[in-house]
């Protein structure tokens, strides 16, 4: 008995050791086809924090370790970057974008660098010597309230659009404003959409009218509807080939912006169904270069009619996947769109606009969830907060515990008793760091000092309250520059130098991780990247500057030296 306890003893010890032995050996004997060395390693994973090497497989990290021990994985094919002491970080994510809107700006007029309403004019009018009679010109990116100076003549910032029509008499002009949230159009479009003096705003948007009721030229929110089905009317006259291929090269100049700023994964908040299958059809083709989280945007009879778009799951060699649905509850700040509790400190008796009904929002709450779908819901305002809110309650009550990661788009101005709801009912403030100091030289004309201060851009309040942020540009809205991004984040600091209400920064390790690990989690994609570990994508990004440890001015010179997807280099300085 005591020499047949023995051997089994021995026995199971000697297989566990060849099965060690197995294991080790076949670690040893797996080539790596790239591989990073003597570099600054941040993982973003707590077990191993830093590193100095990784080894890569084909599209997947093998080896995060030592200098010393990635030299067992080093073969004679396999491509060795030396790291020159450089930081290296996981690939960073956009969590909250719009990717058919940035293609579309980069291959129309960008205003985003106007610095007043005089160079927007410059530019439509030498868009209008090269356009053909009757094209409409199209443009994004301006904001009144960032124009230095101010126009001589305006009605709440906005100057009038006789301006356009001067240079564009018969060509169509729409400028979308910087949020998306509202356009300016001149007279020849305003003509084509049948808007005039006695054209009524519809519910939930508005035609800008002065004291003495004369149109300005500016549409707000849905009212913006008017002029979009007009420019469509026109674009229909176009083949269907020559419009996708527009669209077509606006993703690709998009993904090689995206890959240039060290973005590897790219979270859309808002895309249509055919631009859904558009984008399906170039993962399937291989055609995409960075990786694809969609929204779909659309009413419940739509969302009903196509529930097979939401089958679309890492398409492509996971480079797309359809599992959300976007909703825009309420407007922008700047635009006075945000839905507000009380009335604009700016704009006397007027709460902001509610855009989108509430009795189909819930009935989308009900179809999402039912169907096990991701809901995130632009709010922006405290009542639009508070309403969206009160409508995830309705649905996450019936099952607490469900892992469904609903989000509120933006979060940006909460009344402080809704912070605490967010923890209850697991909802994931998806904020853009960018907004805050972008937004802040209008933020306290808008809310005034106490909104602004108790509710506004609440980044820490969130964070100590258990709640998950993520981040991001809202690109076109911003510039996709993460850097940017991450120093508004960190110091909050504006272009004179003056933090926005600082107490709400966060530390550069929880920016770092609310743009890696943070928009896995939100878009439920942390067993695949967020950090870089082994069996994780190999979506990795090399900076010329260590944003953890740098100096604080240093952090806007740092640059992307490496972009690399899947352990291919996509990008190189």
């Amino acid at each position: 008995m005591h020499f047949k306890y023995l051997f089994g003893r021995v026995g199971k010890a000697a297989l566990l050791f060849l099965f060690v032995l197995t294991i080790t050996q076949n670690l040893r004997s797996q080539t790596a086809t790239l591989v990073i060395r003597n570099a600054k390693i941040s993982t973003v994973n707590p077990l191993q924090p830093e590193a100095q090497a990784i080894a890569v497989e084909a599209d997947k990290i093998i080896f995060v370790g030592s200098d010393a021990d990635v030299a067992r994985y080093i073969g004679q094919q396999t491509k060795v970057i030396d790291g020159k002491g450089q930081w290296v970080s996981p690939g960073w994510i956009e969590g909250h974008g719009h990717i058919h809107g940035m293609g579309e700006m980069m291959i129309s007029l960008n205003l985003m660098n106007a610095k007043n309403w005089d160079e927007i004019v410059q530019l439509v009018a030498a868009a209008v010597a090269k356009a053909k009679p009757g094209d409409w010109i199209i443009g994004r990116g301006w904001h009144q309230e960032k124009w230095t100076p101010p126009p001589a003549v305006n009605h709440l910032g906005y100057p009038y659009h006789e301006t356009l029509d001067k240079v564009s008499p018969s060509n169509p002009v729409l400028l979308e404003h910087a949020s998306g949230h509202s356009v300016y159009v001149n007279a020849a479009a305003m003509q084509q959409a049948g808007i005039t003096d006695n054209t009524l705003s519809p519910t939930g948007g508005d035609i800008v009218k002065d004291p003495q009721k004369k149109i300005v030229g500016v549409l707000e929110e849905r009212a913006q509807n008017l002029a979009f089905v007009a420019y469509e009317r026109w674009q229909n006259k176009r083949s269907p080939e020559e419009r996708k291929a527009e669209w077509v090269r606006g993703i690709a100049l998009a993904e090689n912006e995206c890959l240039r700023n060290g973005i590897t994964s790219f979270v859309d908040a808002g895309s249509s169904m055919v631009q859904a299958e558009g984008m399906r059809q170039l993962a399937e083709s291989g055609k995409l270069q960075i990786r694809h989280w969609l929204m779909i945007r659309a009413g419940i009879s739509t969302l009903k009619a196509n529930p097979k778009v939401f089958d679309i799951r890492n398409a492509g060699n996971s480079h797309l996947t359809v599992k959300a649905i976007k909703v825009s509850l309420d407007g922008a700040l700047g635009s006075y769109g945000a839905w507000l509790l009380e009335s604009y400190s700016d704009r006397k008796d007027f709460y902001g606009q509610n855009t989108f009904s509430i009795p189909e929002l819930k009935q989308i709450a009900a179809f999402a969830w039912t169907n096990n779908l991701q809901l995130c819901v632009h709010a922006i305002g405290d009542r639009a907060n508070r309403e969206t809110i009160d409508i995830y309650k309705e649905q996450i009550i019936s099952q607490p515990s469900r892992d469904h990661r609903w989000r509120i788009e933006h979060a940006q101005h909460v009344n402080p008793a809704e912070i605490p709801r967010f923890k209850a009912y697991n909802i994931i403030a998806s904020m853009q760091g960018i907004h805050c100091t972008s937004d802040a030289p209008f933020v306290l004309k808008r809310l005034g000092a106490e909104r602004a201060e108790s509710g506004a851009y609440m980044s820490r309040a969130f964070l100590d309250e258990g709640v998950l942020v993520n981040n991001g540009t809202d690109v076109p809205v911003e510039n996709i520059d993460p850097v940017a991004n991450y120093y508004a984040t960190v110091p909050r600091k504006m272009k004179d130098g003056t933090a926005f209400f600082p107490a709400q920064k966060m530390t550069r390790a929880e920016a770092l991780y609310s743009y890696t690990m943070a928009n896995a989690i939100a878009t439920f994609t942390e067993k695949e990247k967020g950090s870089l570990e082994a069996g994780k994508l190999a979506d990795i990004v090399i900076f010329s500057k260590n944003l953890l440890t740098c100096t604080e001015e240093e952090i806007g010179q740092a640059k992307v030296i490496m972009t690399i997807v899947g352990g291919k280099i996509l990008y190189q300085q």
